[in-house]
């Protein structure tokens, strides 16, 4: 999945050491990747020919301060510019700072660049930007009230006088390739998009419930089909704000699956699409390259 791939090892023990922040950016080797409303600094805004874009660490010194710092760990690629074993800080700034940094044309974020990006590049990005995410909707505690207080490279929050810790949190998200007997694909039209633009059936999991219900319940409720057999295809982070979406597979129930309905909410319209049909109409919008659900929809259109 194009945002389930990192060359970055998360070297969690050292988030214990208290002045590790300090430490990181007192030393000039390591490398600081800037945040911004959830994006990041592209080393070449527009690349040339076949090159892929990189994101453009910086020397601690490009950035006194930030409003956030984040440890994100240690660089495990041999095919970027840094070494293996560098550390990696992640800046989150001011509108003010970001701009003074760098006119807003060379900043991008996930969905423009994440399928793009080389795998340690994408992963930074999506546990900079998941991390920055919760301490943005993080600010007080919820037993107290009183302000939170970063600890442990930015992985832990704590209130002045509470011992308790409060750590980030990641919503499970059910998204579902649901195929009938002709092996057509269930596609759907959300309410907040162009009319002309479809993608796979999705939910998030509730309280108590395991995967394969969501999936079983969030079909139903979306498209009033019965699903059997809810196969894992595998995940991928998603963090817009905070979510892990896990794909599935199913099948429309043969007994009596039921007609499309969508549930005028959320969903304004259903189709069962052939391959031939989704290649062929130009005119229908599919989701973007860095989507799970563009993932699971281009691995169905691959198959005979």
């Amino acid at each position: 999945m194009p945002l389930s791939r990192s060359e970055v090892d998360r070297d969690y023990l050292s988030r214990a050491r208290p002045q590790l922040i300090g430490e990181l950016r007192g030393d000039p080797a390591t490398r600081i990747l800037p945040v911004w409303q959830g994006r990041s600094l592209v080393a070449d805004p527009l690349p040339i020919g076949g090159e892929n874009p990189a994101l453009r660490l910086l020397e601690p010194s490009a950035i006194p301060d930030a409003e956030t710092w984040l440890y994100l760990g240690r660089s495990l690629s041999t095919t970027t510019a840094e070494p293996p074993g560098t550390a990696i800080l992640a800046a989150v700034l001011t509108e003010t700072d970001a701009i003074a940094l760098a006119p807003e044309t060379e900043w991008a974020g996930l969905r423009e660049l994440g399928a793009a990006l080389s795998d340690r590049d994408a992963g930074l990005l999506v546990e900079a930007i998941a991390l920055a995410n919760w301490h943005a909707s993080h600010r007080f505690s919820p037993r107290t009230g009183e302000p939170l207080v970063a600890e442990q490279g930015g992985w832990v929050l704590r209130a002045a006088g509470d011992t308790t810790e409060v750590f980030p949190r990641t919503d499970p998200a059910i998204i579902v390739a649901v195929l009938d007997e002709q092996d057509r694909l269930l596609l759907g039209s959300n309410a907040l998009w162009q009319s002309n633009r479809y993608s796979l059936l999705a939910g998030f999991v509730e309280p108590g419930e395991s995967l394969e219900a969501a999936v079983v319940r969030e079909v139903f409720e979306e498209s009033g089909i019965r699903v059997v057999d809810p196969v894992y295809l595998g995940s991928q982070p998603w963090p817009f704000p905070a979510s892990i979406m896990l794909g599935f597979r199913a099948f429309a129930d043969p007994r009596g699956a039921g007609e499309l309905t969508p549930d005028g909410t959320e969903i304004l319209d259903l189709r069962w699409f052939t391959r031939e049909e989704l290649r062929e109409n130009e005119s229908l919008i599919l989701p973007g390259p860095t989507s799970i659900a563009r993932a699971i929809i281009d691995e169905w259109l691959a198959r005979p």
